[in-house]
């Protein structure tokens, strides 16, 4: 017995030497940066943005110390990675937040090799700067190792966007339903566009079924970024990551990562085609394609090749809303250009929007199935494909209208194929192959998981199976058991689902070759199946990895049964509230228009389904005297179209002597001195006229019909209101800016005025 004991001693001291311990060390501070001409807050780790790329080799033991000298919490959350659950870095559900000031250690071996990335999984500091490339090499011994691919020099390239704005204030926006970003990007769709365009019937059927302007993307961005810059040449002889030189004529490989917050990039390069040979760290066979999206949070390794000495090709990265690109340059010498991808038709979006959606707000999926990204719906937006410039079939394509795409398309059995209609071939998931077979274990019990992905965009609330994370209990899951997980896209928006801890194969017709993945870009319509093998302990989130989404709710917990109490996480119900807080946050909206004939203003304070509000009316004499309503409400439904709610409502009018006003109902009413609370609904009628009905405790109702922010033309709102009292107004907002407008109405009781609206 001693001499087992002692070999194993032996054995476990030569499997530990052969292991080398590889480590970093992480200095999270505060910093300053200029990507547009003024001084930002961000945050840089070892002083710089991206944050260092970690290089491993598969058999090592990684130890990360994260040094936080912020004066906030942080965390780091390794994407990809197979890992004890303690090490995998999200705040309230593997460890607490590392507190300001302090050190935290991570350590795991890596039991993995490819082109994964890390970022910081506390609030949104992802957003400004907390990013940055993880790269594992696979060994030269590894019976999967390829020659000419796993052997090629190779670039880590991480893909990210800035925003001068502060990330909470863009949160809050977004959940503010403002228009601003859409004005900076040229895609507010406003109805004197929609007429010149020929699109007025698109328009007016789109605000019939209660949408707002068709949009790819939440956020406008001021710079888009390869390595942290918007530009950028790699000269020969050049040497990557891994050390080696690579000159002209060599293939070199891209390890590209998708860092962004919230944005997609289109991928495209100057010298041809990008062959594909990896996907989310994991090896496919070879496939080339003209260009390729990459999701929030996904990561491809691509092969190119570096041009003759007196020529530089650019890669290009192009955000799915076309505003802007970057570029990083291969090779010396005179530039050539990726083609520009051009501006996109959005009123031809909205009006494949408006067959889309039924007046309940669910999609119709117009009896075809739609998975794994072969049906891009948005591909009649795309000029180079359905646009006048397109080149293929002799023009049969050019020009197409959107009730004519559907019919053009190649059907594939059940499944619609977009690159049907272009010589240009754009990746899709279907076409990724693994070359070993990842197949799960035969014998284990099978559970099913399916979750609709909800939301809407008016209130931007984004859901699965309309509970936020804060509504929804763990998912429990047991250890040796497939997991099959059912996703279909019920919005009208694209979402990259990420798992946590684990690959799962997507099921994509490849049979025993299904590509290993850990995250899935599910657009629009589609529905999309991946499996697990539960092969890990530990509560793991599975999330929308568009940072706003995320916060906003869009997720789940996977929990395994019977798992020991996690050490990192003390008081697991003090984590919780922690993690609920995220989705139950309020956010503030306000806005006052000093106008001629008084003060209006509102003040509104809103969560994922409730709303405190309130708003007023201040003359400047007693004959227009003052009033103020007051609303508490809950949102209702997965559209919030429904807000039932209780008030109160004060108000003073000074009338000629036993003076009264009488409504529609004959009921009086002197608004002198008038305090009485109040219950009603309101509710979002077609096109996006709010309709309240209200009682208040004198015995009066009251009905009333709103519009704002009727968009007229690129800048210029209307704002239009009727109710049973008598009472009316009419208004034009001009936005200036972000925070200031110029406007000018009449109210029936305060009369005609003009005057600046400063709102935030």
């Amino acid at each position: 017995m001693k001499k087992i004991f002692f070999c194993l001693m032996i054995l476990s001291c030569a499997v530990m030497q052969a292991q080398d311990v590889v480590r970093y060390d992480l200095y999270v501070r505060d910093t300053l940066v200029n990507f547009t001409g003024k001084e930002k807050k961000a945050i840089a780790v070892n002083g710089q943005i991206p944050m260092p790329t970690l290089t491993f080799t598969e058999g090592d033991i990684a130890e990360i110390y994260v040094h936080n000298e912020l004066e906030e919490e942080t965390a780091l959350h390794w994407h990809g990675l197979f890992l004890p659950n303690k090490e995998d870095g999200v705040p309230y559900i593997t460890q607490m937040p590392i507190k300001p000031h302090t050190t935290h250690k991570y350590t795991f071996p890596i039991v993995q090799n490819g082109t994964h990335w890390y970022h910081s999984h506390y609030g949104l500091q992802e957003q400004i700067g907390m990013y940055g490339n993880f790269v594992m090499k696979k060994k030269i011994s590894d019976p999967t190792f390829r020659r000419g691919i796993d052997d090629l020099p190779s670039i880590p390239l991480v893909l990210s966007e800035w925003t001068d704005m502060k990330p909470e204030n863009v949160h809050r926006l977004l959940h503010n339903a403002s228009d601003w970003f859409a004005i900076k990007k040229g895609t507010t769709q406003s109805y004197a566009e929609a007429i010149g365009q020929g699109y007025f019937k698109t328009k007016v059927g789109n605000e019939w079924k209660r949408m707002n302007a068709m949009d790819v993307s939440d956020v406008y961005y001021d710079k888009f970024l390869i390595n942290g810059k918007s530009e950028s040449q790699l000269v020969g002889p050049m040497e990557g990551a891994d050390g080696k030189t690579f000159r002209a004529g060599d293939k070199v490989r891209l390890r590209v990562s998708n860092g962004g917050a919230s944005s997609y990039f289109w991928l495209t390069y100057a010298g041809g085609k990008l062959t594909v040979v990896a996907n989310d760290g994991n090896d496919v066979d070879p496939v080339e394609v003209d260009r390729l999206i990459i999701g929030v949070s996904e990561t491809y390794d691509v092969v190119v090749s570096i041009p003759a000495d007196d020529i530089s090709y650019e890669f290009l990265a192009t955000p799915e809303d076309r505003t802007k690109s970057a570029s990083l340059y291969l090779g010396n010498g005179i530039k050539q250009l990726a083609a520009p991808l051009p501006k996109l038709k959005y009123f031809e979006g909205m009006k494949m929007m408006n067959g889309m959606m039924k007046m309940n707000g669910d999609l119709d999926d117009m009896g075809m199935q739609m998975s794994l990204n072969q049906m891009d719906m948005n591909v009649v937006m795309y000029p180079e494909i359905t646009g006048e410039i397109a080149k293929k079939n002799d023009g049969r394509m050019s020009g197409m209208k959107v009730g004519e795409d559907m019919d053009a398309m190649k059907m594939d059995g059940d499944q619609c194929n977009s690159n049907a209609l272009s010589e240009i071939t754009t990746l899709n998931y279907a076409m990724l192959k693994s070359p070993e077979e990842t197949t799960l274990p035969k014998d284990a019990p099978v559970k099913e998981l399916r979750f609709e992905l909800t939301g809407n965009m008016n209130r931007y609330v984004w859901s699965l199976d309309n509970k936020v994370v804060s509504e929804a209990d763990k998912i429990l899951i047991k250890k040796g058991e497939n997991v099959r997980i059912i996703l279909h896209n019920n919005s009208m928006m694209r979402h990259p689902m990420h798992l946590h801890g684990h690959d799962f194969r997507l099921l994509n017709g490849q049979g025993d070759y299904a590509p290993l993945k850990n995250v899935v870009d599910i657009m629009p319509m589609e529905t999309d199946t991946l499996e697990f093998n539960a092969n890990a302990e530990g509560d793991w989130f599975f999330h929308c990895h568009i940072l706003y989404h995320m916060m906003s709710g869009m997720g789940r917990v996977l929990s395994y049964e019977d798992q020991k109490p996690n050490p990192l996480i003390p008081d697991p119900k003090l984590a919780r509230r922690k993690l609920f807080a995220d989705d139950r946050e309020f956010h503030l909206m306000a806005e006052n228009d000093f106008a001629t004939n008084g003060n209006d203003g509102e003040l509104m304070y809103q969560s994922t389904r409730w709303s405190i509000g309130t708003e007023w009316r201040l003359g400047y004499n007693d004959m227009h005297g003052y009033e103020t309503e007051t609303h508490i409400g809950r949102y209702i439904g997965k559209m919030q179209w429904l807000m039932p709610f209780v008030g109160f409502d004060w108000r003073y009018r000074k009338l000629g002597h036993n003076e009264v006003e009488e409504n529609l109902f004959g009921q009086k009413n002197t608004k002198d001195q008038r305090a009485v609370a109040s219950a009603g609904v309101n509710y979002t009628l077609p096109m996006l006229v709010m309709a309240q009905a209200e009682i208040f405790t004198d015995g009066n109702v009251r009905l009333q019909f709103e519009r704002n922010d009727i968009p007229v033309t690129k800048r210029l709102r209307m704002n239009l209101m009727w109710n049973t009292d008598r009472e009316y107004m009419g208004g034009l907002r001009y936005i200036a800016s972000r925070n200031l407008g110029i406007t000018t109405h009449y109210d029936s009781d305060m009369g005609f005025g003009v005057g600046l609206n400063m709102n935030y």
